[in-house]
Parts: C-alpha cells; sequence; structure tokens
C-alpha cells in the first residue's frame, strides 16, 4: 500500500534490520525500540488491524510471534518478552503489528507507558544477528 512504511519495509524499499523473513510475514527490529531487541511482526500483505487478518495468516501469525517470543528470551539473555498489539488507537502505523519487547526484571517499564532508547551505530545489525541465529535463519 503506498504510502505504508512497513509495506515499503517488506518491499524492500526502505531499509529494516531483517529478523525472520518467510514467504507471508516479516520481523524486523523497532527503529525506536523499547529495548533494545524489539521486534516487530508484520505480515507482508497490507493488513490494518487483527480483525482484518484473514484466517489463513492467523495461525502463521502467532506461532511466529511464539518464536519471536523464544528468541528475545534465548538469543539475549531476557528474562521474559512483552508482546501486545495495538488496533487503531495509538496504532502508529496503520499495518498490522505485534510488538515483541524483551523484558528482565526491574527494567522499568510500567503499565503501558513505553519509553524509547536508541541503538548505537551498527548495534541493530548485531541484535538483528542474534535473533535471525536464535531462529535457525541467520
Amino acid at each position: 500500500m503506498a504510502g505504508c512504511v512497513f509495506c515499503e519495509i517488506v518491499a524492500g524499499d526502505t531499509p529494516a534490520d531483517v529478523v525472520l523473513d518467510e514467504p507471508d510475514l516479516m520481523a524486523f527490529l523497532d527503529r525506536r525500540p523499547v529495548f533494545k531487541g524489539h521486534v516487530l511482526l508484520v505480515p507482508r500483505t497490507h493488513v490494518e488491524t487483527l480483525p482484518d487478518l484473514p484466517a489463513d495468516l492467523r495461525d502463521g501469525f502467532l506461532a511466529a510471534a511464539q518464536r519471536l517470543a523464544s528468541a528475545v528470551v534465548d538469543g539475549l539473555g531476557a528474562q521474559g518478552s512483552f508482546v501486545a498489539m495495538n488496533n487503531v488507537v495509538s496504532q502508529s502505523v496503520p499495518h498490522l503489528h505485534c510488538h515483541v519487547v524483551p523484558r528482565t526484571k526491574g527494567d522499568g517499564l510500567r503499565g503501558f507507558f513505553w519509553p524509547r532508547t536508541k541503538y548505537r551505530e551498527g548495534e541493530a545489525a548485531d541484535y538483528a544477528d542474534l535473533l535471525r541465529r536464535t531462529l535457525g535463519s541467520g
């Protein structure tokens, strides 16, 4: 869809640190992560909200979210993960995306206040590589 940054990433027109690249789905690092290793999972086709997700993509989407939730623990040493989706309200990009955020006790995340951090030069690529290797796709 024209003007959708996630569609541009899927098409390869906008660079991203890709973590998972499958026929129906793609996952990449959030440019403004809550914590380093924060991943966004999207369907390749433009779908705006979870209720719009076609049934034939639903199981694969959830399975990929499960794998990513495990990968942030196994690959990054997080103690757990926070997995979330917004539908319309607070959805900064109108393309369905699932946030998978690595969590550690005492990390400071409270409720739905999402502070953001930044990667140092080249650091995002290192995080993406760790996650790809953990997923077995790198």
